[in-house]
């Protein structure tokens, strides 16, 4: 029994040391293979921040463009008088009648008293320079109107009328083109723009292998085209044929950003 003491105390002194190896250290459980990578807690910390953007407020973000075009239905002519006489007095008077003879001839075409608006009227002294003095010439009067033109087959003919009407003193700033209700255009395309995001985000899911949610956050902006001006100089002389305008045509824009949630 003496003899095997000292064989008592190593077995014992090995499982002590044993079991301190066991908890030196930071991994617990099963060890890993030689040579296989362990992802480092910021790592680990990088894929759960992730997840949980898509989780949070992530998803999948598109955007979808609609366009329709459309043919105008009203042109806006910019049309009116300028008078330069000795005195203001003479000056108010000559535009005053003048643009009473233009809108009565302008009236005789059927247009509504609601689509005539003075955009314009100003009196101004005018000076021109000799031998470095400057001398007064007389003053001008100008008297400016916006008209809206809804028979668009006459309109060459109803602009040519107006200009005879105010004869060397007429002032064409231009005319532009326009859809009177555009709301149907509108409508068009923003059933353009939402297909087309819908169709990104559900290819975008495919292919990512993800379940298509439902949209959280979309956003819209319209943007109708710029009509385009159509601008004369002063007519003084006029031919028997009317003058010819073509209304062409206008496209309206819808765009949308769109955002899914996934799965």
């Amino acid at each position: 029994m003496r003899r095997s003491l000292p064989m008592i105390v190593l077995l014992v002194s090995a499982l002590v040391a044993a079991g301190c190896a066991a908890d030196d250290g930071s991994a617990t459980g099963t060890p890993s293979p030689v040579g296989a990578t362990v992802p480092t807690p910021a790592a680990l910390s990088r894929v759960a921040g992730t997840l949980d953007g898509v989780t949070n407020g992530g998803g999948i973000t598109v955007s979808g463009l609609g366009k329709v075009t459309g043919t105008p239905d009203t042109l806006t002519l910019s049309i009116g008088v300028s008078v330069l006489r000795d005195s203001v007095s003479d000056a108010i008077d000559v535009a005053a009648a003048k643009a009473d003879a233009l809108l009565t001839r302008l009236r005789a075409f059927g247009i509504a008293d609601e689509d005539f608006q003075t955009s314009n009227f100003s009196i101004h002294p005018e000076y021109d320079w000799r031998n470095d003095q400057r001398r007064l010439t007389g003053y001008r009067v100008t008297n400016q109107l916006t008209v809206k033109i809804r028979d668009l087959d006459r309109a060459g003919e109803i602009v040519e009328a107006a200009a005879e009407e105010a004869g060397d003193e007429v002032v064409v700033n231009g005319v532009s083109f326009s859809i009177e209700d555009n709301e149907a255009m509108i409508q068009a395309a923003r059933d353009a723009a939402w297909a087309d995001a819908f169709g990104k985000a559900s290819q975008l899911a495919d292919l990512a292998g993800v379940a298509l949610g439902a949209p959280t956050a979309i956003t819209e902006t319209f943007s109708p085209s710029p009509s385009p001006l159509v601008y004369a100089e002063r007519m003084a002389a006029y031919d028997a044929a009317a003058t010819p305008i073509e209304a062409g045509s206008e496209q309206v824009t819808v765009s949308v950003t769109v955002v899914f949630a996934i799965g």
